[in-house]
C-alpha cells in the first residue's frame, strides 16, 4: 500500500481510533477515582562503616542484604507493633513493608504503605528505629574501630500519594486506546483488502484502464472485487 492509501484509511477510519483512545482514557480515569487512595512513606537508615576502610566498607556492603532480611520478619514486626501501638497482626504489618538495601550509598530503605499516611509513616519510621536501636545496642559490645554507624538519616518523612494517579492512568489509557483503535482499523480493512471500490484501484490492480462504469442502483458508489465481477454494480473494463 502507498502512503495516500493510509491517508485514506485514516481519514475515513480515524473516528474509531479516537473513539477507542477516549474511551480507554476515560475508563482508565474514573476506575482510579473510585479506588482507595494509597499512601507511601519511606524512611532511610544511613548504615556507614566507624573509619574508611576498604575491607571494613564491603563488609558493610555485603551486611545490608542481611539486614534487609532480619528488618522484615515477624519478631521485629511484633516489636514495631507494641512501639508504634498498631492494631494489626504481624502478617498485616509486614505485607505493607519493604525493605530494599541500597548498597552504593551505603543505606537501607524501609518503605511502607497505607491507606492513610500518617499510619504509613508511623510504621517506616517505627522499622527503621527498631533497627537503629538494635543494631546500636550489637555494636556497643565492639571494638569502635571495628564498628558500622547505624543511624536514621531523617525522623521528618512524608508520606504522598503512590497510588491510584488519575491523570497518569488515562493517559496510558490514551496511548493504549490509540493503538487498539489502529488494530482495529487495519483489521477492518484486511478484511475488506479484496474490495477494489474506485476506479484508479482497479487499474493498478488489473493493470488495464477503466473507460467506464455501470452505477449501482439509485447512484450509489460502484464496487469491484478481485474474486468476481457483478454486473450490476461493478466497473466495466472496456479495451479498445
Amino acid at each position: 500500500m502507498e502512503i495516500r492509501d493510509y491517508l485514506n484509511i485514516l481519514r475515513k477510519r480515524g473516528w474509531i481510533i479516537i473513539a477507542v483512545a477516549l474511551l480507554a482514557a476515560g475508563a482508565a480515569f474514573a476506575i482510579s477515582r473510585v479506588q482507595t487512595p494509597t499512601y507511601k512513606a519511606v524512611a532511610q537508615v544511613s548504615v556507614v562503616p566507624a573509619r574508611p576502610d576498604l575491607g571494613l566498607g564491603m563488609t558493610a556492603k555485603d551486611l545490608l542484604r542481611n539486614f534487609a532480611v532480619n528488618i522484615k520478619t515477624h519478631k521485629t514486626a511484633r516489636q514495631v507493633i507494641d512501639r508504634a501501638q498498631l492494631d494489626m497482626s504481624t502478617y498485616d504489618l509486614l505485607s505493607k513493608v519493604e525493605v530494599n538495601p541500597v548498597g552504593d550509598q551505603f543505606m537501607i530503605e524501609i518503605s511502607a504503605e497505607d491507606q492513610e499516611p500518617e499510619v504509613a509513616k508511623s510504621i517506616s519510621l517505627a522499622f527503621a528505629n527498631e533497627f537503629v536501636d538494635e543494631r546500636n545496642a550489637y555494636y556497643q559490645q565492639q571494638d569502635k574501630a571495628d564498628r558500622i554507624e547505624v543511624k536514621l538519616v531523617d525522623d521528618l518523612i512524608d508520606a504522598p500519594l503512590f497510588k491510584p494517579k488519575p491523570v497518569l492512568n488515562a493517559v496510558a489509557g490514551l496511548v493504549l486506546g490509540v493503538l487498539l483503535g489502529l488494530l482495529l482499523v487495519f483489521g477492518l480493512e484486511w478484511l475488506e483488502a479484496d474490495i477494489l471500490r474506485t476506479p484508479e484501484s482497479v487499474e493498478r490492480t488489473l493493470g488495464l484502464p477503466v473507460m467506464g462504469a455501470i452505477p449501482a442502483d439509485g447512484g450509489a458508489p460502484t464496487r469491484a472485487s478481485k474474486r468476481g465481477v457483478k454486473p450490476s454494480a461493478t466497473p466495466q473494463t472496456i479495451q479498445p
